[in-house]
């Protein structure tokens, strides 16, 4: 498998991490083990890392990841593998899925997701159908794509407890929809396991959750590998009762900013790191790479001006932004093909499947790079070596790609405390 042409400004620490990492390997995978005993990994999840040269941290976890078709296909076997045990713990008859993705019928990227994951599932041997929950479609609807495939979408229909078609009687709901914009009723206390949960979707669930879980794993993590959670775990606080049109809570959000870019210059003193910090403020719940800005003072968001502030008052689906997340920006030194980059692994189940570096051009290294124009190459998990000696150090692209992996399960094994923790009674009407 071609591994892409990846620029790298490597630094001490982060060679020490990696060298870590793979000293601990069998030790690692024991406590994986362990762990996914004792708590069931999501169904499925995307995580967005970034690799500073110095750290190694993830700054987001999607639970309903949309980029399948930016897979390379010599994933797809590791996916339908994968894909057939977290299906099976579930709907162990297999006789049928229903995949309910997101509204977004003119977005071919997205529906080219829908595709991959289509045939994803019916590989692990499920009958699949489109079940839509878009108002404006009535009827069975076939889309054609510019690739040449084409997606059948049906409206869902409710009997009972039950959700599926006119002619179909799924065992499961596999969603890849966020329900950012809250629960639709039609999916509510049905008899049928939906995967991901309904209080997975951005309706009820809060990064800072997610973030809170992280920390408790990384600690646990830093002393069976004997690390710094530091180093793989950015700092981050919330600010509640925002309202960036009326310009309120601008005094809470300046002082968490200053706070965590005193925590993180303290870091930077400690570990030798001569740039300057920063910040990135996002919405708490939320995703598509919506309601996000990086800042380097206290200043920068108090003195917002009126686009800025209206970027950052709304999400996806319109949804107003009263509550951020202040976390500490950790900058890529990752080019591919001379554009800045930063890796996003994909797992189905406890399973790492594949990845691909999230590019943009005109992007810097301390931005946030979901945004239009960024673009997808595929990343390619070699096999790891099986040790650091003269001819595969841990700068290596196989061991690189072993710590990727290794600090993704770390937010996956998060994400699945997260969602333990959250109560289905919070979910939003």
């Amino acid at each position: 498998m071609t591994v892409p042409n990846l620029t790298t400004a490597l630094s001490g620490p982060m060679l020490y991490l990696e060298r870590q990492i793979l000293e601990a390997q069998p030790s690692i995978e024991h406590w994986f083990r362990n762990k996914w005993q004792e708590h069931a990994a999501p169904f499925y999840a995307s995580v967005d890392l970034r690799n500073a040269g110095f750290k190694l941290a993830p700054v987001d976890t999607n639970l309903f990841p949309g980029g399948f078709n930016n897979l390379a296909p010599e994933f797809t076997q590791l996916c339908v593998q994968a894909a057939m045990v977290a299906v099976e713990k579930v709907c162990p008859e297999a006789r049928g899925v229903l995949l309910i993705p997101e509204n977004h019928t003119r977005n071919t990227f997205y529906l080219q997701n829908v595709v991959a994951l289509r045939g994803i599932l019916r590989n692990a041997g499920m009958r699949v159908r489109i079940g839509t929950l878009n108002p404006e479609i009535t009827q069975t609807t076939t889309l054609d794509l510019p690739s040449g495939d084409q997606l059948t979408l049906e409206p869902v229909v409710r009997s009972g407890r039950r959700v599926g078609l006119p002619d179909f009687d799924p065992c499961a709901v596999v969603l890849n929809n966020d329900l950012s914009s809250g629960i639709p009723a039609i999916l509510r206390d049905i008899d049928q396991p939906i995967l991901p949960p309904l209080h997975a979707g951005w309706a009820s669930r809060l990064k800072s959750n997610h973030f809170t879980a992280y920390d408790e794993v990384t600690a646990e993590f830093g002393r069976l590998v004997g690390i710094d959670p530091w180093l793989i775990n950015p700092y981050f606080g919330v600010c509640g009762e925002i309202n960036f049109h009326e310009r309120q809570g601008e005094e809470c959000l300046a002082r968490w900013v200053d706070g965590i870019l005193e925590q993180t210059r303290e870091k930077y003193r400690e570990y030798g790191i001569s740039q300057d910090p920063f910040v990135i403020v996002k919405a708490d719940a939320g995703t598509y790479g919506m309601g996000i800005m990086s800042v380097k003072s206290a200043e920068e968001v108090v003195n917002l001006n009126r686009k800025q502030r209206n970027k950052m008052a709304v999400v996806k689906e319109g949804m107003s932004v009263s509550h951020v997340i202040v976390q500490e920006g950790v900058p890529t030194v990752e080019n591919v093909n001379d554009a800045v980059a930063e890796p996003v692994v994909y797992m189905i189940d406890h399973f790492v499947v594949g990845g691909f570096y999230r590019i943009h051009t005109s992007r810097g290294r301390d931005e946030n790079l979901n945004a239009p124009g960024m673009q997808f190459v595929p990343l390619a998990f070699e096999s790891n070596c099986q040790a650091p000696d003269f001819d595969c150090g841990p700068d290596d692209a196989p061991n690189r790609f072993y710590a990727y992996g290794v600090v993704a399960r770390l937010a996956l094994l998060a994400a699945s405390l997260e969602i333990e923790r959250t109560e289905p009674a919070r979910l939003a009407a």
